[in-house]
């Protein structure tokens, strides 16, 4: 390697002396460099000097009031993740409390932050949110009094308008363990205790009316939600799976999202037989087949039971009602050698007789079986809907190369519905697949029963001679 080349070693061997009249040449026009080198002295004269500048630093940044405009966003940025390194990897090896504290006041600054820079971009909020993360690391380590902390944390997340805090309780939960869980949920069930004071905007006829029909206020029910997520995850953080699901009311358990997520929490600690209960509560006397998680947990559980054949059952019953490649897959797999061939031909048939001819397209692409794809495009040309190019497109061109014929009917589908209804900000497009279809009409010998590509095209320009915007684009 070139001596030249700029790395480490060989800037080493320029010396200190020549290195820091460099830095102090390079440093000159620029206050982010002038900032890290004064950072870097106070780290030399130890971990306190460092924590007390960062501290400093932390205090103007809170306090200013100028909007930072998208010309210095990101030298906002850079200097938020400069004092997070700073905290993170020079003041907590050697004082793990203090890094504890500045990475604290480091995330309370962030409304401040929030409230004069534009973060369309997320690049602010990236910063902030991997500054909360390091607490897991630095918070055990910390000499700390569980019980403030714990009212720490609930006056955060009380105050979480930009959700800057969003899981501090998981972060916190070693730290505080669980004494100091135990206080955090008392905070929150006091909380949830207390009445909601009304809406100031709400007459006191319409508080009255509302009181009436026994009808809970937005308040309320932001409160309640609030109070739920809490203890659920100071309940996930504790490992209490009894207290999270006792979280959710007989209506939620009852609903195919929270029986999924409450029946794979049973089936990791092995409650099979509970979770497959919760399952058949949601079914309400017929099973979702779209519902892709709780059947992917029905199966699982009924697995886990030692229940294979209706395991088995289920995957094919799901295949046939949705296609789900997933769930074919899975039951193929279990399949004896010879058997799993047939069943994957049976398979086939249902694909070329499904309902929706989109859906089934969709399967042959994914599977992947493009033979079986030219088969069902070629016996059910007449359900082919141009309008849906999402699934239309790709599946052209995945059948182009074998077949041909294939593609071309797809191609003039999207074609002739773009022409037909007039959609003039798909004619680009359209055109390209004109284009297509002429650089393939060479590999096909015979278009029967469909037009050839000529005739097509004449028909084409009859049928829509007025278009010329599209033409154009073909020319």
């Amino acid at each position: 390697m070139s001596k030249k080349t700029l790395n480490q070693t060989n800037l080493e061997s320029l010396g200190a002396e020549q290195l820091a009249a460099l830095l102090l040449e390079v440093s000159a026009g620029s206050a982010d460099i002038k900032r890290r080198l004064r950072l870097e002295l106070s780290h030399n004269l130890g971990a306190a000097e460092l924590a007390h500048d960062v501290r400093k630093r932390l205090v103007s940044l809170r306090k200013s009031t100028s909007f930072v405009g998208w010309r210095k966003r990101k030298t906002l940025v850079k200097e938020l993740a400069t004092q997070v390194t700073m905290i993170v990897e020079k003041v907590a090896p050697d004082d793990p409390t203090a890094a504890f504290d500045l990475l604290w006041q480091f995330v309370e600054m962030a409304p401040f932050i929030y409230g004069r820079v534009d973060d369309s971009k997320g690049d602010v909020g990236a910063v902030f949110q991997s500054a909360i993360e390091h607490f897991h690391d630095i918070g055990p380590r910390a000499q700390l009094n569980i019980n403030d902390l714990a009212d720490r944390v609930w006056t955060a997340i009380l105050d979480n308008g930009y959700g800057e805090w969003d899981g501090v309780i998981s972060l916190m939960a070693p730290t505080l363990g669980r004494v100091g869980l135990a206080r955090l949920t008392a905070h929150v069930q006091a909380f949830g205790a207390t009445k909601s004071a009304p809406a100031s905007s709400d007459h006191e006829a319409i508080q009255f009316l509302r009181q009436l029909r026994g009808d809970s206020s937005y308040a309320d029910s932001r409160k309640a939600r609030f109070v739920k997520e809490c203890l659920q995850e100071i309940a996930s953080a504790a490992g209490d799976t009894d207290a999270y699901i006792a979280q959710f009311s007989n209506a939620d358990l009852r609903t195919y999202d929270v029986s999924s997520e409450v029946a794979q929490l049973l089936l990791a600690e092995g409650h099979a037989d509970r979770a497959l209960e919760i399952l058949l509560n949601a079914q309400h006397g017929e099973i979702d087949f779209e519902h892709i998680e709780w059947n992917a947990v029905y199966v699982e559980s009924l697995i886990a039971l030692g229940r294979i054949d209706d395991a088995q059952s289920h995957r094919w019953a799901c295949f046939t009602a949705t296609l789900d490649q997933t769930q074919l897959r899975a039951y193929l797999k279990v399949l004896p050698d010879f058997e799993d061939i047939e069943a994957e031909d049976r398979a086939r048939q249902y694909v070329l007789d499904y309902p929706d001819f989109s859906t089934a397209l969709k399967f042959c692409v994914g599977w992947p079986d493009l033979l079986t794809a030219a088969r069902l495009i070629e016996t059910r040309t007449d359900e082919i809907n141009g309008d849906l190019y999402r699934v239309l497109a790709p599946a052209a061109d995945a059948l182009r190369s074998r077949h041909p014929l294939a593609s071309v009917q797809l191609w003039r589908s999207m074609i002739d519905c773009a022409l037909d209804r007039g959609q003039s900000f798909r004619y680009a497009e359209a055109a390209e697949y004109l284009a297509d279809c002429t650089s393939v009409d060479a590999e096909i010998s015979d278009y029967a029963p469909h037009p050839s590509h000529q005739i097509f095209l004449e028909e084409l320009q009859v049928r829509h001679d007025r278009k010329t915007s599209f033409w154009a684009k073909v020319r």
